[in-house]
């Protein structure tokens, strides 16, 4: 009898809305010593119309029901386009594709999430079962359905005796604390890049500041940055999550209401530092002492970013690139999904009851067979 197929393929598109970000990955021998090899990496940018369709579906419009099938359908086909990028690499059979999809509404608080995409289409468009609808379970248990990768940074960043923190920068920022001790916590923290790369969008056209250039030309502003880090989310006790449901840029138009004129420079600058001064002070609220930050998403890449983290830790720890743990930045969510799909198959929890407030822990995931 032939041994399943220890191959997954797993797909993210995140708040940023940029495209989809995929993985193909080994799970042989995740069992014996919880390694993931990772084979191949690959994206595909959502082009300008459907990032525009998307962005129109994250509140309430004419015709949604229809117009959200239909960007479902066309992300099943960008997702499948993924997927060909991937398949030339692999050694044999997919065993199932992890389909993240596209959140476009986030209600734990009304009992539902919503992650667009149709699997049973992507399933037919590539022949490999697809796994879809990750968060749903939990949330059907009390949950917030967010943030779901600290159990997947747990199994492949935890070190005993350590206490590390992995900090996910991507559209909203989320960290996971993996305690010395083994206890892991975490939550979403707040806006992450999703603000900035609105910001630049409305006055340069630009879908996001490279390297945090712009935003470096610009001082930020103590009262607009002491206005935003009075948002009524920040002081919420865990488990939380959020997402462009709060954090949008009717906002930040109602943060900057309240203060006098800034230059567009400065804004871009103060919303940096909300992004760095909000992940140091969750950090803060959950480990007094941690031996390492080790940041992931597309923020990794904004260097202004990352020195301003590590100028709001003060020296308590060393922020670096998951790239020195060997996972480069880009992969890790992808990745998680990956792992998720790997642990439906085998009837495993996916969720940590701790971090998302679930009421125990859930199989997470929806099959449709190829």
């Amino acid at each position: 009898m032939t041994a399943p197929s220890s191959l997954y393929i797993g797909l993210m598109s995140g708040t940023s809305l940029d495209g989809v970000d995929g993985v193909l990955a080994d799970f042989a021998d995740v069992a014996h010593s919880g390694a993931i090899r990772t084979i191949a990496a690959g994206f595909v940018p959502f082009d300008f119309d459907l990032r525009a369709d998307l962005m129109a579906l994250q509140c309430s419009g004419a015709n949604e029901i229809e117009r959200e099938a239909i960007a479902a359908n066309r992300i099943a086909h960008v997702y499948s386009a993924c997927v060909a990028q991937l398949l030339p690499a692999a050694s044999g059979p997919v065993r199932a594709i992890a389909a993240h999809g596209q959140t476009v509404r986030h209600r734990p608080e009304l009992g539902f999430t919503r992650q667009t995409i149709n699997p049973a289409l992507l399933a037919e468009l590539t022949g490999i079962d697809v796994v879809a609808d990750f968060r749903s379970r939990d949330v059907a248990a009390g949950g917030q359905g967010a943030p779901l990768v600290p159990a997947y940074h747990a199994a492949q960043f935890g070190q005993p005796g350590q206490t590390r923190v992995v900090v996910n920068i991507g559209g909203i920022g989320n960290i996971s604390v993996l305690h010395a001790d083994g206890r892991v916590t975490g939550f979403d923290t707040g806006p992450g890049n999703v603000l900035m790369d609105g910001w630049i969008a409305r006055h340069q056209g630009q879908q996001y500041d490279a390297d945090g250039a712009w935003a470096a030309t610009g001082k930020p502003d103590p009262a607009l940055l002491a206005a935003m880090l009075g948002e009524p989310y920040f002081a919420l006790a865990a488990p939380k999550s959020t997402g462009r449901d709060l954090f949008h840029l009717d906002w930040l138009d109602a943060m900057l209401a309240r203060c006098t004129a800034l230059p567009a420079a400065d804004v871009q600058a103060s919303l940096m530092q909300l992004t760095a001064v909000s992940i140091a002070r969750a950090i803060g609220t959950e480990a007094r002492q941690v031996d390492a930050v080790y940041v992931c998403g597309g923020g990794t890449y904004n260097g202004a970013l990352m020195r301003a983290l590590q100028a709001e830790m003060k020296g308590s720890a060393i922020v670096a690139s998951t790239a020195t743990l060997g996972v480069a930045p880009n992969r890790v969510e992808a990745l998680a999904f990956a792992w998720l799909a790997y642990r439906f198959h085998h009837r495993q929890a996916g969720n940590l009851p701790a971090v998302t407030g679930a009421k125990g822990s859930r199989i997470l995931g929806a099959l449709y067979p190829a």
